[in-house]
């Protein structure tokens, strides 16, 4: 109970005063405290800072090393390529002219590219071929066999680095063997570039660190180092180091110079006087840290504890249902955030009922209409299957009495009959959806004799484009029957099916008895206001299932005059795969 009792009281403290609660609490007693563990914790990202800075100079004389190696290297590929070189040290010369001559034209050109390399000192040429000179670049391969070099050189199939030591002097050369054309190799050769030591040097001594760098080969001997009390050759793990030095080694991994190093060793007692500068600022932080909250607790609590208030007046106004939204939205600190927040809030639970709300209309109202559809169309279906045996039974008996145009509008009847039978399927493919039609269009024309004649045309683009079943036959009857069936004179049905875009175009226009302007916008508005099915059910049956099947992406248009005819424009969009084959996996 006191444990309760302590904590509701606090919890009805005014947020002013809990700010100076929580700064005495956790801001001036653990001052010191905090303090002691920011100068150990800045030691520590000193220390850690540095030793990046270290592991950042390796990787930058890896870096620096290893284009120096690759200029060498690629030197080496592009001489081991040069067919020239071939046909020079496998040719026998006759006399010294002949091969000096040769010799202009062949090696002279790489000695004047060789300033481009600021990475090669020297190239030379072993050959075993007795006519050339040995001079200018070219040496004698017979002196060479017994090299460690030449043995590694023969067993390798890529390029070699080998470490030469000659006059107490120290330098890496890249050795390979000229055997890529084998029609010409009537001697042996080998290629010797030497890596400029000057440029290695350059690389190790010029870097910006404050302890000593190493290059060591395979074997761990010390090839190169910015520290001259170590000799060349020299093993580098023979030398012990104390637990305060830092070492940051980098290993090469290509064929190259596998397992070369790269290694620095820096003395991490050095970091300490750069440490001892860095407490004085820790000091004067420390005197901003008692100070300044002081100063500032005053000025937040009272901002916080003002707008807060008004949230909290707010949020109640919502938690009764009224959503409006919050006026005070100044601020851009996290309590304006939080108003921002609540706006975006109010505003989505508006649009989420609104949206909610009309959704669920529309659903009922679109299902309501699907069932209209459906039973306008069980309503035409008067036993479908009985009449459909019974007209193919009338069919076959004119064919046997040699009525042949009667069988044929028993065949057109007998075939609209039979879509009727699959009504279940809802997509049918343009060019069936036209077969109806010309059926219809054929009993008509049977039926009404010379005072009607009808010209449907379809692009052959549209055929197989797929649209709902009984998208365009009613607007025919619709034409047929209640615009020619009511006029004197001669009628005409005309039909174009083409295709615009991606949509399918179909164009039905009579010249029957027409309707007034008033009728035309009287059924507009029918269809649009998705009135019951009352009179015109073929046209609002269409209607409806087209609305049920592309929502708003299709479009219906009507135009008619009094004793002038009606034209009826339906554009509906190009489906190559039903929605409900698409849904199959």
């Amino acid at each position: 109970m006191k444990k309760f009792h302590l904590t509701q009281s606090f919890n009805n403290l005014k947020i002013r005063n809990k700010f100076l609660i929580i700064y005495f609490l956790s801001v001036f007693l653990p001052i010191v405290v905090s303090n002691s563990v920011f100068y150990v914790m800045t030691t520590e990202r000193f220390q850690e800072q540095k030793r990046m800075d270290i592991d950042l100079v390796v990787d930058q004389t890896n870096d620096q090393f290893r284009q120096l190696v690759d200029q060498a290297l690629g030197m080496a590929t592009t001489l081991y390529l040069d067919v020239r070189l071939y046909e020079f040290f496998n040719h026998h010369y006759q006399t010294p002219i002949e091969y000096v001559e040769r010799y202009n034209y062949v090696l002279k050109q790489y000695s004047t590219t060789m300033p481009l390399y600021n990475a090669i000192q020297g190239l030379n040429f072993y050959t075993d071929n007795p006519s050339v000179l040995y001079s200018g670049g070219v040496r004698s391969l017979e002196t060479e066999r017994d090299q460690e070099w030449y043995t590694r050189a023969k067993q390798s199939s890529l390029p070699i680095i080998e470490v030469m030591t000659e006059e107490e002097e120290v330098s890496l050369s890249v050795f390979n063997q000229m055997n890529y054309f084998y029609l010409n190799s009537r001697y042996e050769t080998m290629i010797r570039i030497d890596i400029s030591n000057q440029s290695i040097n350059q690389v190790i001594q010029n870097v910006t660190l404050q302890g000593d760098l190493y290059l060591l080969d395979a074997h761990g001997r010390v090839i190169y180092t910015s520290n001259n009390t170590v000799d060349i050759m020299e093993n580098f793990y023979d030398r012990k180091y104390p637990e305060s030095h830092y070492l940051s080694s980098q290993t090469f991994t290509d064929n190259y110079l596998r397992d070369w190093q790269i290694i620095a060793v820096v003395d991490q007692t050095i970091f300490n006087e750069e440490l001892l500068e860095s407490s004085r600022v820790i000091f004067i932080i420390a005197l901003i840290n008692f100070i300044l909250p002081t100063l500032t607790i005053v000025f937040i609590s009272k901002s916080f504890h003002s707008r807060l208030d008004k949230i909290l007046k707010h949020m109640k106004k919502i938690e009764k249902q009224n959503f409006e939204e919050y006026p005070h939205v100044k601020s851009k600190d996290e309590i304006g955030q939080l108003a921002r927040q609540i706006n975006r809030m109010t505003r989505k639970i508006n649009q989420l009922f609104n949206e909610v709300f009309t959704a669920n209309l529309d659903k009922k109202d679109l299902e309501l209409k699907e069932k209209q559809a459906q039973l306008s169309a069980l309503q035409s279906q008067i036993n479908p299957h009985f009449l459909f045996n019974s007209l193919e039974t009338i069919r076959m008996r004119s064919l046997i009495k040699g009525e042949e145009e009667t069988a044929k509008i028993i065949e057109n009847m007998a075939g609209i009959f039979r879509n009727s039978l699959s009504w279940g399927k809802e997509w049918v493919t343009v060019e069936n959806e036209v077969n109806l039609v010309y059926s219809f269009l054929e009993i008509q024309a049977y039926r009404f004799g010379d005072k009607l004649s009808y010209q449907v045309e379809v692009d052959p683009k549209v055929k197989d484009c797929l649209v709902p079943n009984l998208s365009f036959l009613p607007f025919v009857e619709n034409a047929s029957i209640h615009g020619i069936e009511h006029i004197k004179q001669q009628g005409n049905i005309k039909v174009v099916i083409k295709k615009e875009g991606n949509r399918v175009k179909c164009e039905v226009t009579d010249n029957g008895v027409g309707m007034s302007k008033s009728m035309v916008e009287n059924l507009i508005r029918q269809l649009k206001q998705e009135d019951s099915m009352g009179e015109s059910v073929g046209i609002k049956n269409v209607y409806y299932r087209l609305k049920l099947y592309y929502k708003n992406d299709f479009l219906f248009h009507m135009e008619s005059e009094p004793n002038q005819g009606t034209r009826v424009v339906l554009c509906l969009p190009c489906k190559s795969e039903s929605p409900a084959r698409k849904k199959r996996p």
